[in-house]
């Protein structure tokens, strides 16, 4: 697609988006006339779009196709593959055993993975890596290769492949996004609880906060609200594979449960998750986290890093922090903090305005789904509905 036509586009997005304000809807048709124009040009198949405050869903929407060749219609139940949506949960698994003093996110990593101890820098030195680095990507792990990972069954399975990996940069020095630091996080939950990644954040968060969609292998039920995932290009929509399957049913045990972006949800779960980091980790009359934990993964913990996809950003501890919004976050506050995923899922808790935004699409092909037009006009028409509550 040319420049003129994109910018085409995105003006005629625009221009619907203020008819859409314009007028007198109610705010559920509102937020429904965001998202509809990016069905109809084929940019995603449909959406399911959260508005919600520390208690209560302001609204709860549901636009276009969960499946675009039956017009299966999606649903407000529609489930999704969140990707690094799970990222937040995975650290907030962390903090709850390090409120119960378990361990410390200084901690160093070896401590709970003496594979680890040999990490090196780049200048020869002992790495000496702490749950802080991984947690903020600041770490400079290495990867496993596609093959070590499809191999891997278990957590555990993963650890030796990056200890055979060399650091990139010393420790603390930079901001680079690492998929094998989260993953070690969830082997070391495992280790610490004694419990396997699932069936910790099953018992201890999803369970209790009535998350009953979230999980790492869907079942039967689960699978028949799946929503497909798209590709677009030149205005038409591509059936596309979660890569993080590598080919497996999403059922299927086969793989490890991917600590980094491994769950499968729904908007209404996952606004439920919001909702508890909101209340400064409380819900429904339960303490999941301390607040000060809450605080901690909610503050820059970067220093003047450059962090994320976007820019005027920092990162907390497993998630993304606005510093100065602009752009995608214009309309959030600053210390607003979040998290997306690799098919464009987004979810974003304004602890000034004390609301948050949950976005549930499945393209698998957005330059950047942080910076995604369909997030853009989705927070702009949220925001102006979470105002007049």
């Amino acid at each position: 697609m040319s420049l003129s036509c994109v910018q085409f586009v995105a003006a005629s997005t625009l221009v619907a988006l203020m008819g859409v304000m314009a007028h007198g809807q109610t705010p559920s048709k509102r937020i429904a006339a965001a998202i509809q124009p990016f069905v109809d040009n084929h940019t995603i198949a449909g959406a399911v779009t959260l508005v919600a405050d520390n208690d209560k869903v302001l609204r709860l929407n549901a636009v276009g196709y969960a499946d675009a060749a039956a017009k299966k219609p999606m649903r407000p139940d529609s489930l999704f593959w969140i990707a690094s949506m799970t990222k937040p949960v995975t650290a907030s698994a962390v903090l709850m055993l390090q409120d119960e003093r378990k361990l410390s996110v200084d901690d160093p990593i070896a401590k709970y993975l003496p594979e680890l101890a040999k990490l090196k820098t780049p200048g020869g030195k002992p790495a000496n890596l702490t749950l802080r680095h991984l947690l903020t990507h600041t770490s400079g792990m290495g990867e496993a290769t596609t093959q070590e990972s499809r191999a891997a069954r278990t957590l555990a399975d993963l650890i030796p492949h990056y200890a055979e990996r060399p650091l990139q940069f010393e420790p603390g020095s930079k901001w680079q996004y690492c998929q094998s630091g989260i993953n070690s996080l969830g082997r070391i939950v495992e280790v610490v609880s004694g419990q396997s990644f699932p069936d910790f954040l099953r018992k201890r968060l999803f369970e209790p906060l009535g998350m009953k969609d979230t999980t790492f292998y869907p079942n039967r039920e689960q699978m028949t609200r799946l929503a497909k995932s798209y590709s677009s290009a030149n205005g038409k929509l591509d059936e596309a594979t979660i890569f993080i399957l590598d080919g497996h049913h999403p059922g299927s045990h086969a793989r490890y449960p991917a600590a980094n972006g491994g769950l499968f949800s729904t908007a209404q779960d996952y606004g439920r998750f919001c909702q508890m980091l909101l209340n400064q980790g409380a819900l429904g009359g339960r303490q999941y986290l301390k607040p000060e934990s809450v605080k901690r993964m909610a503050t820059i913990q970067t220093g003047d890093l450059a962090t994320g996809f976007t820019s005027g950003n920092g990162w907390g501890l497993g998630c993304c922090v606005v510093r100065t919004p602009q752009g995608v976050t214009a309309v959030l506050s600053p210390g607003s903090f979040g998290h997306g995923g690799a098919f464009g899922t987004q979810a974003w808790i304004d602890p000034v305005k004390r609301v948050i935004y949950v976005l549930m699409v499945q393209r698998s092909n957005f330059p950047n789904s942080d910076d995604s037009d369909v997030r853009r006009a989705f927070q702009a028409v949220a925001a102006t509905v979470a105002q007049k509550r």
